[in-house]
């Protein structure tokens, strides 16, 4: 048998091209860059689109609040201080309250309350009732009586606001 002098070389592994690491770093990267841009939109619709317009808006959303506690008080017809004859008061309220526990404490003391509030409006005069202006400071002077405690050192009464249901002036 002939052997050869020329030993065999083994046989090698092709050479790594710069070119080819570079592309495999780069879609690596578009990669990485398409999930963070999959990721953003998710966020956006998913998270952000689902908040309340208030959140977006850079307000705080508010939080669910009990229903408003509405107490109404019988009517009052009162004469008014007039130079022209006789003139009357007819006037409805209900209050706004707080809270349902202001309401129990108003009715063991409504006596108090309807005297205050006839004392105030006796001493009215119908040109003072006749503006916008003059019923809102009705409201506001209505609303500090019925605040006052019931006793010296005792706790004021949440009234939030007062409501006129009825209101004729003759």
């Amino acid at each position: 048998m002939a052997t050869s002098a020329t030993p065999q070389a083994a046989p090698q592994a092709p050479p790594v091209r710069r070119g080819s690491a570079l592309k495999i770093i780069i879609i690596a990267f578009v990669a990485l860059l398409l999930l963070i841009a999959i990721g953003g939109a998710a966020y956006y619709f998913l998270i952000l689109r689902q908040a309340p317009k208030a959140a977006t808006t850079g307000t705080v959303a508010a939080v669910p609040q009990a229903p408003p506690v509405f107490f109404a008080i019988d009517p009052f017809t009162v004469n008014l201080q007039s130079d022209d004859g006789e003139r009357y008061l007819h006037i409805g309220l209900t209050l706004k309250l707080t809270d349902p526990k202001t309401a129990d404490q108003l009715k063991e003391h409504m006596p108090e309350i309807r005297s205050r509030i006839l004392l105030l409006l006796s001493n009215k005069h119908p040109a003072d009732l006749a503006t916008p202006e003059g019923k809102t400071a009705l409201i506001k002077e209505i609303q500090t009586q019925i605040a006052l405690p019931f006793s010296a050192g005792g706790p004021s009464n949440n009234v939030e606001e007062v409501l006129f249901t009825d209101f004729v002036v003759q």
